[in-house]
């Protein structure tokens, strides 16, 4: 599937929020909502920074887009680096977000079934710097990686 320019660029700002997360001890995932062209909301997983158990970047961005009439999420597109776990999954159900793109899917297959079993357009886009920054985190932090998404240590 070739890439849009406007999804390319969603998911570039997408992924600076992932380095930037990286840079400051955090767990390297980004994502962006954005209405109408225009991004409305970005976040990066804060859950070390934050100390929050609930910060992952998805709801970093949602949070960060402020409180919104039903018909913006009902007509936005969520870009994440990483494939949403149930959380964000449930989040992107609730607010009724109808398109979805992840960077990549190969560290870690969330809920992306469940996604599209309940009408989300779920888009993988492979994308290797996604996947490098994840690879070289997950290496140097196995225990935080499996307390981000809930796996036994």
């Amino acid at each position: 599937m070739t890439q849009s320019p406007i999804d390319g660029r969603f998911l570039d700002a997408a992924i600076a929020e992932a380095d930037g997360g990286f840079a400051q001890g955090g767990i390297p995932i980004g994502s962006v909502l954005v209405h109408k062209d225009s991004v409305i909301g970005a976040g990066r997983n804060r859950r070390v920074q934050q100390e929050s158990p609930i910060l992952h970047a998805e709801m970093d961005a949602l949070n960060n887009a402020g409180r919104q009439p039903a018909a913006v999420y009902r007509s936005s597109v969520l870009y994440t680096t990483l494939s949403p776990c149930a959380m964000c999954s449930g989040a992107i159900l609730l607010y009724e977000i109808p398109r979805v793109v992840v960077g990549e899917n190969r560290t870690f297959v969330g809920e992306e079934e469940l996604l599209r079993s309940r009408g989300v357009e779920v888009e993988v886009r492979d994308d290797p710097r996604c996947a490098d920054l994840m690879e070289r985190f997950i290496d140097a932090n196995p225990t935080l990686w499996k307390e981000d998404i809930g796996e036994p240590t």
